[in-house]
């Protein structure tokens, strides 16, 4: 599997082109097969003034809250669908770097880095409908594991090699990639593909699974110690940014499946290569604005105004240039669509008293949430990153994980460098929170970095940033799944969106924390919007379905449902007989 996390098609052709045709392609010229990098605007104003034709004579209004994949995906779909949108976000710069995030020396950063898995098909299709001006992804990478006992094991390109059916393509292709974790151990996992087949038949063994531990899980299943502890802890800490004990099992299991039994290819990542907010949210805010919609930093939203059992404004504020003067406006539309992080989704209900009275929102309290540090690094040689630019690590301290990545390898604007540019970017980072700047660095630089390739600890950093994001990301805690919202609220026209957004059998297949998810649930807010004024929703306008099951997976799974349903009527006989 890749290993390298978040913070979460076929394959490419040469010169970072690619070509990828999505299901809807068939049903007009909206969706078609990118072959050839054409100016960004031209086709994205064109698909945009398609919702001429689908709009309402009196253009309905929308506000859009926040500046991610969630809330630039549903005012690109509501544009799309008709409406007037205006999105609004607190930091200065929505869609493009924050002046404020610089490194010692004035460069401008991004925070983290951040995968494109091959599932994610509506990603895929939004940069194919930008019509950019060139690939803004790298071609497909292997990923690589490390701890303070050297290099793991690397995961090929699983599209390089022959297909073969889920879950063995995975066991073979990566069984000879293992430098310590023996066969033996590797095989205990079999008796959670039980587990992977029936997590999510239904609400009832969902909410089951979401109310253990993942670490229960593992030993109720009889993983082996080693695999437990040098493979399955590390990993899914990196990918969820929980330690398995703090972590719900079906959360895990959502994303195991991924990796166990979907389809090969969907192991293969690709990254962007440069920042996202420049070669992706920087022309997706144009094209927005183009067609008419407003995008506007700046504005911290401190509470949603009910009247009459719906939403009516949102009050915003921003600081003045010095800091301390205050304006404060009121936001009115016909929808709103909250497409924030739990953190600022908990401030505003807490801001809000129309929203604390309801369940929904007073639910959103019992969400946690973790720590994250991203920390990029300029050296003043170039060190040898091998197998892979992109790398997990995890050991080093307890309960902590993490990603590295060489950007001299992976970004555009790095490869003419004298020395190496590192990424490191950790979770689960409280006990990181309290030092300062050159401790973090001294700490990453050498027993991080240096722990996996030694000769890190001979480089001299020229250039660095540390930011911190204290309780920034979503933790999914055992039983959070009853505490997550829907979409769609109690309000009529208020939806969200976002990675918090509930995960359980009945959603959208992108699942945990992804850029797919938040994009996938920021379109179904908007769809929910179009339906709710009385607009029809196009089939093209629909998120892209995850790819369905293999045959076998599929009647594995029936097999499964057919033996809960067993079950359950005997429980209920049994239960009868004893009354």
């Amino acid at each position: 599997m890749p290993f390298a996390a978040t913070f979460i098609a076929p394959k490419p052709c040469a010169q970072h082109t690619y070509q990828y045709t999505h299901p809807h392609a068939r049903r007009g010229s909206l969706w078609k097969t990118f072959a050839k990098p054409r100016s960004a605007p031209r086709r994205a104003r064109y698909r945009a003034s398609k919702s001429q034709n689908i709009r309402s004579e009196t253009k309905p209004t929308a506000v859009v809250v926040g500046g991610g994949w969630a809330g630039f995906g549903a005012a690109w779909q509501l544009i799309k669908l008709g409406f007037e949108v205006q999105l609004v976000d607190a930091s200065p710069n929505p869609g493009g770097l924050a002046s404020g995030w610089r490194t010692s020396q004035g460069r401008a950063v991004e925070a983290g880095v951040k995968g494109f898995w091959s599932h994610y098909a509506n990603i895929f299709s939004l940069v194919e409908e930008l019509d950019l001006d060139s690939d803004p992804f790298t071609e497909w990478t292997a990923s690589a594991f490390w701890s303070p006992r050297g290099l793991e094991v690397k995961a090929p390109v699983f599209q390089d090699l022959p297909r073969l059916p889920t879950p063995l393509g995975n066991f073979v292709y990566t069984a000879p990639e293992f430098t310590r974790l023996s066969l033996e151990d590797r095989l205990t996992a079999l008796p959670l593909i039980q587990a992977l087949l029936e997590f999510d038949l239904d609400e009832e063994s969902f909410s089951k699974y979401d109310k253990m531990t993942a670490r229960e899980l593992f030993l109720r299943n009889g993983v082996s110690p080693s695999l437990y502890r040098d493979f399955l802890e590390p990993i899914l800490l990196a990918l969820l940014f929980v330690p398995l004990e703090q972590l719900s099992a079906a959360t895990a299991l959502a994303v195991l499946y991924n990796y166990v039994l979907a389809h090969q290819s969907d192991f293969d990542v690709r990254w962007c290569r440069g920042a996202i907010a420049e070669r992706i949210f920087s022309p997706w805010r144009a094209a927005i604005e183009h067609a008419g919609g407003t995008v506007e930093g700046g504005w911290r939203v401190e509470e949603v105004q009910v009247e009459n059992g719906v939403g009516a404004a949102i009050k915003a504020s921003t600081a003045g240039p010095d800091g301390a003067a205050r304006s404060v406006r009121s936001l009115e539309a016909d929808y709103f669509v909250l497409a924030v992080g739990v953190g600022a989704l908990q401030g505003i209900t807490r801001g809000s008293p129309g929203l604390a009275r309801r369940p929904e929102f007073r639910a959103l309290g019992n969400l946690d949430k973790v720590d994250v540090l991203a920390v990029r690094l300029w050296f003043d040689r170039k060190i040898e990153v091998t197998p892979s630019a992109s790398n997990v690590l995890a050991g080093f301290d307890e309960g902590v994980a993490g990603t590295f990545f060489d950007l001299t390898a992976l970004h555009d604007e790095y490869a003419s460098e004298e020395g190496s540019v590192i990424e490191v970017d950790l979770y689960n980072a409280a006990i990181f929170m309290p030092l300062g700047d050159e401790a973090i660095l001294e700490e990453v630089h050498l027993r991080y970095l240096g722990g996996c390739i030694p000769a890190f600890r001979s480089a001299r950093i020229v250039d660095s940033s540390v930011l911190k994001f204290p309780k920034a990301v979503t933790k999914f805690s055992p039983g959070s799944y009853a505490w997550m919202p829907d979409s769609v609220t109690s309000l009529s026209n208020l939806m969200l969106a976002g990675d918090h957004i509930k995960h359980g059998p009945s959603a959208h297949g992108a699942r945990g924390l992804s850029q797919e998810k938040a994009l996938v649930t920021g379109m179904i807010a908007a769809n929910v919007c179009a339906e709710r004024k009385g607009l029809r929703v196009p089939t093209k306008l629909r998120p892209i379905p995850v790819e369905r099951d293999e045959i076998h997976i599929a009647a594995a799974k029936e097999i499964a449902m057919q033996a809960r349903q067993v079950f359950n009527m005997t429980r209920v006989f049994q239960n009868g007989n004893s009354v």
